[in-house]
Formats: C-alpha cells, sequence, structure tokens
C-alpha cells in the first residue's frame, strides 16, 4: 500500500495517518472502501499494532475512516477534511522534512523547488484523472 521510513523524524504513526489520507485524497481508496486490519497494516510494514492502531484511532476521531463493529474499518462515506490549522501543521511539516532532505543531498533551493513543483503538479494530473 505504502511505505514508512523508520528513520524519518516523523513519527511512524503520522507517516501512516499521513499515508491513509493521501491514498484517501488521490482516490487510491475511495469514499466506503475497506482499509487493512490493524494486523494485517502492521504485518506489510512491519510494525507494532499498537503503531498503526493509533493512526486508526485518529483518523477515525477525525471522520476519515469509520469502524462498523464486527465486520472491519472503512473509509468514510465522506471523508473529513483537515482544519485550516490542520493543513499548516501538515504543510510545515512536510516543508521541514522536504527541505532538510534537500539540503542534506546538496540540492539548490531552485532544483528543489522544481522537484517540488513537478510532483505537485504529477500528483494533481493523477487525483483528477480518477475523480
Amino acid at each position: 500500500m505504502f511505505d514508512i521510513n523508520p528513520t524519518a523524524a516523523a513519527p511512524i504513526w503520522r507517516q501512516i495517518e499521513e499515508a491513509m489520507r493521501r491514498l484517501i485524497t488521490v482516490g487510491a481508496l475511495a469514499p466506503g472502501a475497506a482499509v487493512p486490519s490493524v494486523r494485517d497494516l502492521a504485518r506489510d510494514l512491519r510494525v507494532n499494532p499498537a503503531t498503526v492502531s493509533r493512526a486508526y484511532q485518529r483518523l477515525t476521531e477525525a471522520g476519515v475512516l469509520s469502524v462498523k463493529r464486527g465486520d472491519g474499518t472503512y473509509v468514510a462515506d465522506e471523508p473529513a477534511q483537515l482544519k485550516k490549522s490542520e493543513r499548516h501543521e501538515l504543510l510545515r511539516d512536510a516543508a521541514t522534512r522536504y527541505a532538510s532532505a534537500a539540503i542534506s543531498a546538496g540540492v539548490a533551493f531552485d532544483e528543489a523547488a522544481g522537484e517540488l513543483e513537478s510532483a505537485y503538479e504529477r500528483l494533481g494530473r493523477e487525483h483528477r484523472r480518477r475523480a
């Protein structure tokens, strides 16, 4: 489904949460679609099930996922969108990680900005194609 980076600054549960939101946003997980069980995703990612459970719990509390007792966890029929403050925090964290990676790799600002723009355009096209 996606990969996590155990050496990244972001906690693993946050990486899982962000990845699930991303899959929903780009349409890879549609409203009403079943998501992997906590155990299955933990096994696939090779992380502790409690870590996946924390991400799923946060997504459920945010209205992104819904739990059907005895049946499983699903993408909410109308997944809640991030609040403005949450979007800013998410972008700030991701921008910091990206800038850190670019600086560590010795990449100039213009080149890093160009790569970000290309990725944004590519993902936007994929999102529009699936919508």
